[in-house]
């Protein structure tokens, strides 16, 4: 199972906030943020029924159901980080970015419209 997540301090949100949406973003940034907004998730959407990955930074298990606990996950959610950022800060819609292929999901439970953005 994917170790839990911790929130960073909101001084160092803000700071890579700014840095992606004035297209400065570095690897650091994106790696904050990514854990930053799955620890949010994880704690809004308690359980283990559906993995969210945004490789290579993190993933997390959440949402109330069924526990997953060997092998592929029946329910799984895959993004990249610069989408994964967009739908938490609601820059990006969730049927958006479905639409535009930007997210995989399979499985039960994996539309994460109720949660977002965070």
């Amino acid at each position: 199972m994917p170790a839990r997540l911790r929130r960073a301090a909101p001084s160092e949100v803000e700071a890579a906030l700014e840095a992606v949406h004035g297209g400065a973003a570095e690897r650091a940034d994106l790696r904050l943020l990514v854990k930053h907004f799955l620890a949010i998730l994880e704690e809004r959407a308690p359980g283990h029924s559906v993995e969210v990955r945004v490789p290579p930074y993190a993933a997390v298990q959440c949402i109330a159901g069924v526990r997953h606990t060997r092998g592929t996950p029946p329910a799984v959610i895959e993004t990249d980080a610069v989408t994964w950022i967009a739908l938490a800060a609601g820059d990006l819609t969730w049927s958006d970015a479905l639409t535009a292929h930007r997210v995989a999901a399979s499985g039960e439970r994996t539309d994460l419209t109720p949660y977002l953005p965070l």
